[in-house]
């Protein structure tokens, strides 16, 4: 039996904000992480997306705030994410409760408008939720301070290794008060996250849900066979089927091939990867919550920021390239104790590969040889021949264009600076080039501050996989 979140001893606003949003029972990562982290100690948190992790940190930091006020520009706690669809749906789910306890929570993105992230950050903020690139910007610019932080959460660890960030994360660490609390939540807790933990933590104390392979038991998975010639009309059907669906492909350019081809024969889909503006991408991400878009194609970079109940099927239209991004990408489906199906299709030339992939992810998949309109398709995936009637494009209300601003810009650091979220402020990294939803400018203010950018290298298994 977990304990409640009233034995947990958090604060009797954070209680009535959970209940009213319907939230009565902790997960296992929320029950197991509290009592420490409410106890003021370092806690490591090891666990697959979709268990909660979230309130998990944000209830600790949110009661740790609680009677405190921020100072202009100095914000009291800070949760650092990998990509910025991440840090807004964190920023949603603890928005509410922070108000419940009369706090600020903000987050800093790219994509969106530096000034209004650095007016918020100047009236205070208890709580920020960033990602390093903005965070960064920030920092040079002057519109942060980041010295009065003593409770810090890193999640999504192991992503933000994987895709280059940590010199950055620690960059930013070096800055927050040495003394303060630190809480890291990751899938795994080896390699380059480790060397985080003996550098930035004091005898943390470890919580492990769940092992680092795909192991739900409410997940089926699928190998499907298909020829190359066959593909195209096997996607095509999986995609017509009724649910809520997430197709991953490797590369941008297919995702928008991808859901321009589908959108023509009448399977109503939309299209997610770095190369949109912050705006498209809300817009997509939201079509797709609401059920008006039920198909999703995207990329690895939005594996870990797509957090969405009801997913029923996620398939793999390009096999992924390693274990890590195969659990990433099944992660979800199946969440929050629901059921869910991951099928990978594979062609005769990836057998080999895809087998010892998900040998290494502990993916026990049922392989078997389809085609289009096949009985095991149909009852795998719920598969159907696509309605062939062109979806049109959702008309978008034109916006009106704001007044020229005197001055242009905003006095920050030695420098004036605009929102940059042109050409340079809206490149994320996809696969090999995966560049972090959240920087900003590609130059600033004082230089004193050196972390990586965001577009800095990856590896070259990264960039051939791309």
């Amino acid at each position: 039996m977990l304990p409640t979140f009233d034995q947990l001893g958090l604060p009797q606003p954070l209680l009535a904000a959970l209940s009213q949003a319907g939230i009565t029972e902790p997960f296992e990562i929320q029950a197991a992480t509290l009592p420490d982290a409410l106890a003021g100690k370092d806690v490591l948190g090891r666990a697959q997306t979709g268990s909660g992790k979230t309130l998990a940190f944000g209830l600790a930091l949110l009661s740790q705030l609680d009677g405190g006020r921020a100072k202009p520009k100095r914000p009291r706690a800070l949760i650092l994410v990998p990509t910025r669809e991440l840090a807004l749906q964190v920023s949603d789910a603890l928005s509410p409760l922070a108000r419940a306890l009369g706090l600020w929570c903000r987050a800093a993105v790219g994509g969106m408008s530096f000034v209004k992230q650095a007016e918020a950050l100047r009236r205070g903020v208890d709580l920020l939720i960033a990602t390093p690139g903005r965070l960064s910007d920030h920092v040079r610019q002057g519109t942060v301070v980041l010295h009065d932080i003593l409770y810090t959460a890193i999640d999504e660890a192991d992503q933000m290794a994987d895709m280059g960030f940590l010199p950055q994360v620690r960059e930013i660490m070096d800055l927050t008060d040495p003394t303060g609390q630190r809480l890291l939540f990751s899938a795994t807790l080896d390699g380059d996250v480790d060397q985080l933990i003996r550098q930035y933590m004091k005898s943390p104390v470890t919580h492990s849900v769940a092992p680092p392979t795909a192991s739900v038991t409410t997940m089926d998975h699928h190998v499907l066979l298909v020829s190359r010639e066959d593909k195209p009309a096997v996607v095509a059907e999986v995609a017509a089927r009724e649910g809520r669906t997430i197709m991953f492909v490797r590369t941008k350019h297919h995702v928008d091939r991808l859901a321009t081809r589908l959108r023509s024969i009448g399977v109503n889909a939309g299209a997610l990867h770095g190369g949109k503006a912050q705006g498209a991408r809300t817009r997509v991400l939201a079509e797709f919550k609401d059920g008006h878009t039920p198909v999703l194609v995207a990329t690895d970079v939005a594996a870990r920021g797509i957090h969405v109940d009801d997913v029923s099927l996620v398939v793999h239209v390009d096999p992924p390239a390693d274990p890590k991004d195969y659990l990433h990408r099944a992660g979800r489906t199946a969440r929050a104790g629901q059921s869910g199906t991951v099928v990978t299709l594979v062609t005769h030339d990836q057998r080999h590969g895809v087998r010892r992939m998900t040998e290494r992810a502990g993916v026990r998949a049922h392989n078997i040889k389809v085609r289009p309109g096949d009985a095991e398709l149909i009852r795998i995936t719920g598969a159907r021949v696509p309605s062939g009637e062109p979806v049109p494009e959702r008309e978008i209300p034109a916006r009106r264009p704001k007044a020229p601003r005197a001055g242009g810009g905003y006095k920050g650091g030695n420098r004036k600076f605009g929102d940059r979220t042109g050409k340079f402020g809206d490149r994320d990294r996809d696969r090999g080039s995966k560049r972090d939803a959240g920087h900003g400018s590609a130059h600033g203010g004082n230089r004193s501050f050196r972390g990586k950018r965001d577009g800095g290298r990856t590896s070259p298994r990264r960039v051939a996989a791309e």
